[in-house]
């Protein structure tokens, strides 16, 4: 979905046209959340009088989404990168990591380290924002590991060879060579991860987040009229998800324009 793509002039480039959904995106999201309560207040009840609370919650939504999203992406990386590894151990571990984290519910997954976690390392206390984002950190690096571990088999290995043949160490042929292009050929599938990320971030409500699902729960069970707050909640979710997608689908753009330069 690349809306905003469109409505650029056709005599700009795409990278001109790229650039300026990117910033437009971010402009609008960042208006989005700061204003976000004054239509909601001009809803009636029961939207209007919880109006401030929840703006507040679809900022902690995002908040916890960005946080959790690039320490996902970090994960996914080291992950990728053990799999692949010459040395079985590593490679072991990575597998383990992944087979366990893709065939558990993420929502055990947030309850183990919030309540477990604590009682298996004492001295660990996190709070339940920072539970959350480690829970769902650690659930989407799993995810990002297999489509970066993908996208790396995908580069040819002829480009490897010939990056080394002119005299460049293997740190600097994966930096400088092997994932630039395998994190666009990853990118489709990490955006999903990402939107999906956003939308799982609403189990964080479990363990007293007070992010925008939570808020909703909490308006609904003080007015018991669940049909316009549901509606409200997943306006807002809706919104933030197409918001998050025009920025991914520009940035995609972008990376191939600079593929053919």
């Amino acid at each position: 979905m690349n809306g905003l793509l469109s409505v650029w002039p056709q005599a700009w480039t795409r990278q001109q046209r790229s650039n300026a959904t990117i910033v437009l995106a971010v402009v609008v999201l960042v208006a989005f959340l700061w204003l976000l309560a004054i239509p909601l207040a001009l809803v009636p009840e029961p939207i209007g009088p919880a109006a401030q609370e929840f703006a507040e919650g679809a900022r902690v939504t995002v908040q916890l989404t960005l946080v959790s999203g690039l320490v996902g992406v970090v994960l996914g990386v080291l992950a990728a990168l053990a799999k692949l590894a010459p040395f079985p151990p590593l490679r072991w571990v990575a597998g383990l990591y992944i087979w366990v984290i893709r065939g558990t519910p993420l929502l055990v997954q947030v309850l183990f380290v919030f309540l477990a976690l604590p009682m298996l390392i004492p001295g660990i206390q996190l709070s339940d924002f920072n539970s959350a984002a480690a829970a769902l950190a650690v659930n989407v690096g799993a995810y990002n590991a297999e489509a970066l571990r993908a996208g790396i088999l995908a580069v040819p290995k002829g480009q490897t060879e010939a990056a080394r043949s002119l005299g460049l160490s293997p740190a600097q042929t994966f930096l400088h060579i092997v994932f630039p292009q395998s994190f666009k050929i990853a990118l489709p599938p990490l955006v999903n991860n990402l939107v999906a990320l956003l939308k799982d971030s609403s189990l964080a409500y479990v363990i007293g987040v007070v992010e925008l699902s939570n808020i909703g729960n909490r308006v609904q069970a003080a007015t018991f009229q669940p049909v316009p707050v549901f509606i409200a909640t997943a306006c807002i979710y809706l919104f933030l998800t197409t918001v998050l997608t025009q920025i991914s689908g520009a940035i995609e753009q972008r990376l191939d324009i600079e593929q053919r330069s």
